[in-house]
């Protein structure tokens, strides 16, 4: 009898396990789908780009929900964006593996991965050891997405008027570099103040 009822405490403490980590990176998963509506368009020659708010719930979710649960509730939001459903900056669907600028949204997955295992590593409360993992996931995201591009437009959809590295960091990634490191220091504020609540939920 003691044995089946440990088992099943077991159980039960892994369900509700589960149950949170739904909730939690559910919750995150909205968040950076709504921030993909609240944006700024900037025009970029013949194209633009857009300044939005995901970066800023990818960066709340490496900050407090650790390495695991911050890349499951982002690469979730990939997930439901390549699947169709319009949850990305201009729309969705499998057709943006092939967008040169997809690999922003991949820097996300890996940033907040990588976000959260540092927060982890370094037990990471005070706002100096935050914006150190926020700002090694802004140098991640920037460079998965330069990466990215280059690897698009130069092996998959080769065009004529291909750029190189120096145009595509001068046109697709400085515009939003200023504002987006300044979205790290934010997060880092609001991480801080959240953080008590998160864990409690957690817990």
């Amino acid at each position: 009898m003691r044995q089946g009822s440990s088992t099943g405490s077991r159980t039960m403490v892994q369900r509700h396990g589960i149950a949170k980590d739904l909730t939690v990176c559910g919750l995150f998963t909205a968040l950076t789908a709504v921030g993909a509506f609240i944006k700024i368009v900037i025009p970029v020659g013949a194209d633009t780009m857009n300044f939005t708010l995901q970066w800023f719930f990818v960066l709340l979710a490496g900050l407090l929900l650790g390495s695991r649960r911050a890349f499951l509730s982002v690469s979730t939001y990939l997930l439901i964006g390549l699947m169709g459903i319009p949850v990305f900056a201009r729309g969705g669907g499998p057709s943006y593996l092939i967008r040169p600028t997809f690999g922003f949204l991949l820097g996300f997955a890996l940033a907040a991965y990588v976000m959260g295992k540092l927060v982890e590593w370094m037990h990471a409360v005070k706002p100096g050891a935050c914006l150190f993992s926020a700002t090694v996931g802004y140098v991640i995201y920037y460079g998965m997405g330069i990466l990215y591009f280059y690897f698009i437009t130069h092996f998959v959809a080769v065009t004529p008027d291909t750029v190189g590295w120096g145009a595509i960091f001068a046109v697709y990634c400085l515009p939003t570099m200023i504002p987006d490191y300044i979205l790290c220091i934010l997060a880092v504020t609001v991480a801080g103040r959240l953080r008590p609540s998160m864990g409690r939920l957690m817990e």
